[in-house]
């Protein structure tokens, strides 16, 4: 399936950027946050990203559009976090739940690469959250490399203090 990135309307960008804040929170919150620590994390990457409240010139957004002229998803590109300006970064990529296992995710990261490159990236990276497999296994598909691990266990006793054990007494 063929699609092509068109930049999202200005006057949609305030949609837009409400509707990837609610969608990130609930990714943070699904991988351990508090609801309050999702909206403040949130918040203040989306605020660094786009301090004016609308695109920048190191960030873009795109709709995603199929051969129909459909919108089947969004995706928004820029530089990383850090002070390369070749290093660039997929901020999110989402295909709309109707449209999925037809390839538009494949196609949509295959335009990212070719946007990046044109702006003069020589590296593109990511986040997976965990528990999005799917995901996982597309970009593994296409060549991407997992850099880095972050790894977190649920402890039982709920995060209250417990006196540490003295061992056996006698």
């Amino acid at each position: 399936m063929t699609a092509r990135l068109v930049p999202l309307p200005v006057h949609d960008f305030p949609a837009w950027l409400s509707a990837s804040q609610t969608e990130y929170e609930a990714d943070l919150i699904a991988t351990g946050s508090t609801p309050d620590a999702a909206a403040q994390q949130a918040a203040n990457s989306l605020a660094s990203a786009f301090p004016e409240g609308e695109p920048s010139p190191t960030n873009a957004v795109f709709n995603i559009v199929d051969e129909a002229d459909l919108t089947v998803g969004y995706l928004w590109v820029g530089r990383d976090s850090s002070d390369d300006p070749t290093a660039w970064w997929i901020w999110d990529i989402v295909v709309d739940p109707a449209f999925r296992g037809r390839g538009l995710g494949r196609e949509g990261m295959r335009l990212a690469e070719e946007y990046a490159r044109s702006q003069g990236a020589k590296t593109l990276g990511l986040n997976v959250f965990g528990f999005n497999t799917t995901a996982r296994g597309l970009y593994e598909s296409l060549g991407y490399e997992t850099t880095s691990v972050k790894m977190r266990k649920q402890l039982s006793n709920g995060g209250e203090p417990q006196p540490p054990e003295t061992g056996p007494q006698g």
